[in-house]
C-alpha cells in the first residue's frame, strides 16, 4: 500500500494546493467515460462521495418535486361547455385536478331539484379531459370538516372557483373558510351559457311547438312555422372565438398508420349516453374523428325546436371529451365518399339509440356508402338516455324548474349588472 500511496501522492498533494483544478479534472473524467481508479485507486475520487468543504465538486440531491393538487366542485347539471372551461382553467392551476360532484340531496336544498342523476353527472365529470379523480356526494358548501378532508385525505393545495359567486340559502359564501386559510384560488367564468339558461331554452322550446299548435290541434307547418320558432326562441349569448376551439383541442393529428374511427350526429345537450358511446368507439381504433352536424341538419331531421345547443356550443362539449381526438365542426349528413378518403376513415360507426323525425321515411341512408365498402359498424347504445329524454325531465316537473330559474334569474342579472373585468381565459 505505501508503494501505491507514493504513486499517487502527486495527486494528494494537488488535491490539497489546486483543489479546484483537480474538481475539474474529476468531472470531465466523469463525463468522458473514464475510470476514477486511475486518479487514485481505491476508489477514493468517486463522485457520490466528493465533499463540499473540499472546494471540488458538491453533489445535488435530485429531489422529485411535489405536483400540486387542486379541487374544484360543482353541481354539473346539464353538463355543457362552460362547465368543461372551468374546469380546463382550474387544471392550468396546478398538476392535477380532482373534481367535486354535489349530492342530489344538497342540489335539491340549495338550487332545487338536478335535471340529471348522479350517475349521469358522474359520467360527464369523469368524461372530460382535464380531471383527474372525482369524488361523489361532495357538500354544496366547504364546511371546516370537508375542506380538512380535502387537505388531508385528498393532499389539496388549492380549492378552486369562478369569480362569480356563490352564496348558500343564508346569504354567506360557499367558499369562506377556504379563502380564509389562504388556500382559495378564481378563475374567470365562461360567459354565455349556464344550466339555468340551457334550462330556459328548452322552457322555451316547448312553449314554441305549444304555439304552433293551430285551434284544430294540427302543426302549422313551412314558413309559418319557422317564423313564429325564430321570434320566440331562446337566443344563445355564446361568442365562439378560435382561441376557445384551440383550447379545447388536442392539436394532434393521427399517426401515419392510425386507425381512424368516424362517428357522427347532434350530440345536442351533451349527455352520458354520448360520453359512453364515444368511448366505445374509440376502443375500436387509434384516434376518433367526430362529426357534429350543423344546426340546419339538425333542425331538418329533429323539427324546428332543435338543435337547444348551438354548433360551436356542440362541438366544444364534443371536444372536450377524452375519448375524441378531433372534431369535423358542421359534418355533412351523408358520410361520403370524399370524406372517408379525405380523413383517411377505417371504419364508421353508429349507435343503435338515435333520434330522427319519423316524418323522414324512406329517405335515403346516410350510411349507404361506408356499408357498401365494408367498413361500417352499428355499436350497442350503452345508455338509452337521449337528448329529448332530458328535456322531457324538465318539460314533466315544468313548475319546478320555472321556479328554479326565476330565483337562479335574479342572481345572475345581478352578476351582469355588477359585473367588471376579470383577467383569464
Amino acid at each position: 500500500m505505501a508503494i501505491d500511496y507514493e504513486t499517487h501522492g502527486w495527486i494528494w498533494d494537488g488535491v490539497y494546493y489546486y483543489p479546484h483544478l483537480f474538481g475539474g479534472l474529476m468531472l470531465t473524467a466523469a463525463l468522458l467515460g473514464l475510470s476514477t481508479s486511475y486518479f487514485g485507486g481505491m476508489g477514493v475520487f468517486s463522485l457520490p462521495y466528493l465533499r463540499s468543504d473540499s472546494g471540488i465538486f458538491h453533489k445535488k440531491k435530485l429531489e422529485k418535486k411535489r405536483r400540486v393538487r387542486v379541487y374544484m366542485d360543482g353541481c354539473f347539471d346539464l353538463m355543457h361547455y362552460g362547465h368543461a372551461n372551468a374546469l380546463r382553467q382550474a387544471k392550468t392551476l396546478g398538476d392535477e385536478l380532482v373534481v367535486g360532484v354535489v349530492s342530489d340531496e344538497e342540489i335539491i336544498a340549495n338550487k332545487g331539484p338536478p335535471v340529471l342523476s348522479m350517475e349521469e353527472r358522474l359520467a360527464l365529470v369523469s368524461g372530460l379531459k382535464w380531471v383527474d379523480e372525482v369524488i361523489a356526494n361532495a357538500p354544496y358548501a366547504i364546511t371546516e370538516q370537508f375542506m380538512n378532508r380535502l387537505f388531508n385525505e385528498h393532499k389539496i393545495d388549492y380549492i378552486i372557483h369562478g369569480d362569480d359567486p356563490c352564496l348558500l340559502p343564508d346569504g354567506t359564501d360557499a367558499y369562506a373558510l377556504a379563502k380564509q386559510v389562504g388556500r382559495y384560488k378564481q378563475i374567470k367564468r365562461t360567459e354565455g351559457v349556464s344550466s339555468t339558461d340551457i334550462v330556459g331554452r328548452i322552457l322555451s322550446s316547448v312553449k314554441d311547438t305549444q304555439g304552433n299548435e293551430d285551434n284544430s290541434g294540427t302543426s302549422l307547418s313551412g314558413d309559418s312555422h319557422k317564423a313564429i320558432q325564430s321570434k320566440s326562441s331562446h337566443v344563445s349569448q355564446f361568442l365562439p372565438t378560435s382561441r376557445r376551439i384551440v383550447q379545447f383541442s388536442n392539436c394532434k393529428g393521427p399517426g401515419p398508420n392510425a386507425r381512424i374511427v368516424y362517428i357522427d350526429g347532434a350530440f345536442d345537450l351533451f349527455h352520458a349516453g354520448h360520453v359512453e358511446i364515444l368511448k366505445n368507439a374509440r376502443q375500436l381504433g387509434d384516434f376518433l374523428l367526430v362529426g357534429v352536424h350543423t344546426d340546419q341538419v339538425v333542425s331538418e331531421h329533429r323539427g324546428n325546436h332543435y338543435p337547444i345547443m348551438h354548433l360551436h356550443e356542440r362541438s366544444l362539449s364534443v371536444l372536450a371529451c377524452r375519448y375524441v381526438d378531433e372534431v369535423i365542426i358542421g359534418a355533412p349528413w351523408e358520410v361520403t365518399k370524399d370524406v372517408i378518403t379525405t380523413f383517411n376513415i377505417s371504419l364508421v360507426v353508429h349507435g343503435t339509440v338515435a333520434e330522427t323525425n319519423s316524418s323522414f321515411t324512406g329517405e335515403t341512408d346516410p350510411y349507404a356508402i361506408p356499408k357498401s365498402m365494408g367498413i361500417f359498424r352499428l355499436l350497442e347504445s350503452p345508455k338509452s338516455i337521449t337528448t329529448t329524454s332530458v328535456a322531457q325531465r324538465i318539460v314533466a316537473n315544468h313548475e319546478a324548474y320555472v321556479k328554479r330559474n326565476a330565483k337562479k334569474a335574479e342572481s345572475e342579472k345581478k352578476y351582469y349588472d355588477q359585473k367588471t373585468f376579470v383577467s383569464g381565459d
